[in-house]
């Protein structure tokens, strides 16, 4: 009797966990963004939410929780139940980059508190100098820079965006010195650039192009292995002798360790069929971005070479936010 009121109520356990599991989701899911709307990484969140919504059969809400390089909204999400109902819309900063640049004061562990589900889409950087600098390519502006140590300036959206970090791999492997100067963003950092009070950026690609095309400042190369679709006529950093030079701004879904593994499938499942849609290709192609998905793993491994690449730079150049 013993036995059998044991097989029962394992049976019972059983077909209620896969009850409950068929059942994910029965609620609303929440997407947190650690950043302002209106960003790159505020636009890929809401073209995926809205489209998540029909697979998942619940709405997908975007909520911007901003501040501290994008720490806040991250750590929120970090110290959130593992029930696959809370998201993060993870970036190069969020999952590879804070833990390094801010190591004395960080609220969570990228590394152990986030868990990659896929990576949705990347995005290259340019690099742009004002209309009257002397440089006409990469190799001039290596040489101008060279040849003045420390004359030469670049601008960033911040300490720690992808503007900066891609002014600090430049300087690692081109072997220059350059002075940073930090803008609160690219809307402040821009003008600054077209009057020539500093000499170079590396804008993302969308905020950059408009300006590139109606002759305000002038584009030199892009971050990333091959070339833009956007602006399929200028060359990599890699091409133009700034041998293994890589540097995309991607952002990609994370939720928080502990969250179980078939919800984690199911998110990767339904995320990448959103991915290989026409139409969100093609709304990401707008915003100068590609789309990416692939299975957990693959985005694991991704961050994991991410987070090896910025932290030996970060070390490098001596980086340290307080």
């Amino acid at each position: 009797m013993r036995f059998l009121i044991a097989i029962a109520a394992w049976m019972a356990t059983l077909f209620g966990t896969a009850h409950a599991q068929e059942r994910y989701p029965s609620k609303p899911l929440r997407l947190v963004v650690p950043f302002a709307p209106g960003g790159s990484t505020d636009i890929f969140a809401r073209l995926t939410a809205e489209r998540l919504a029909a697979p998942l059969g619940q709405p997908v809400v975007v909520e911007n929780l901003l501040g501290a390089a994008g720490n806040i909204g991250a750590e929120q999400v970090a110290r959130s139940a593992p029930d696959g109902y809370t998201l993060l819309m993870a970036t190069t900063g969020v999952m590879t980059i804070n833990n390094a640049l801010y190591r004395n004061n960080m609220p969570y562990d990228a590394a152990k508190d986030l868990e990659p589900v896929v990576l949705v889409a990347s995005i290259a950087n340019v690099l742009i100098v004002p209309p009257e600098l002397p440089a006409k390519d990469v190799a001039e502006l290596i040489a101008l820079a060279k040849k003045e140590p420390g004359r030469l300036s670049f601008a960033s959206s911040g300490a720690g965006s992808s503007t900066h970090m891609s002014a600090e791999l430049f300087k690692s492997l081109s072997g220059t010195d350059l002075l940073h100067v930090p803008y609160k963003d690219s809307g402040q950092a821009l003008p600054e650039l077209m009057s020539g009070r500093v000499s170079m950026m590396f804008e993302i690609m969308p905020g950059a192009v408009s300006h590139i095309r109606a002759g305000k400042v002038r584009a030199l190369a892009v971050t990333g292995l091959k070339r833009s679709a956007a602006m399929p006529e200028l060359p990599t950093l890699a091409e133009s002798g700034v041998v293994g030079y890589e540097s995309l701004f991607w952002s990609g879904i994370a939720v928080p360790v502990g969250t179980p593994r078939d919800l984690i499938e199911r998110l990767n499942r339904d995320i990448n069929a959103v991915l290989a849609s026409r139409d969100m290709r093609q709304k990401l192609a707008e915003q100068g971005a590609e789309a990416m998905g692939g299975p957990p793993q693959a985005f694991v491994e991704h961050v994991h070479a991410e987070r090896e690449k910025w932290s030996r730079v970060i070390r490098d150049n001596n980086i340290v936010i307080n």
